[in-house]
């Protein structure tokens, strides 16, 4: 992405930078919509987009008013179960397959979980 100086911190900006790099290679359709991923400090957000026409299909974030007053522990139980309830909502619009966006994060910790509990779900990477 160009403009990648903009940002905070040099992790975040090297951060930026590795996310243009995964963006140029992937992209989601309608019937294959890219599942991104982004954890801040406290909590993890995912969406699943619809890059042709620029439409996020299903969103999930730990923050959300019903899985917020279930969710207890750490913060990767809680990461899982939000790939969980982005799954089933995609498997509920006859989605069966994404494509995985890990937004520039290493692949491990909590959106390792996401993917996890997405795949718990029935979606196909």
């Amino acid at each position: 992405m160009a403009g990648y100086q903009k940002f905070g911190s040099e992790k975040t900006r090297k951060r930026v930078k590795r996310k243009g790099t995964i963006r140029k290679r992937i992209t989601g359709t309608a019937e294959r919509p890219r599942l991104s991923v982004f954890r801040s400090a406290k909590h993890v957000y995912a969406q699943a987009i619809d890059d042709v026409t620029g439409r996020v299909v299903a969103a999930a974030s730990d923050l959300e008013p019903g899985l917020r007053d279930s969710l207890s522990g750490p913060k990767k139980a809680r990461a899982r179960q939000v790939g969980k309830v982005i799954g089933e909502k995609l498997k509920s619009m006859n989605v069966n397959a994404v494509v995985f966006d890990r937004n520039g994060f290493i692949y491990h910790g909590r959106v390792k979980e996401v993917a996890d509990g997405a795949r718990e779900a029935g979606l196909e990477f």
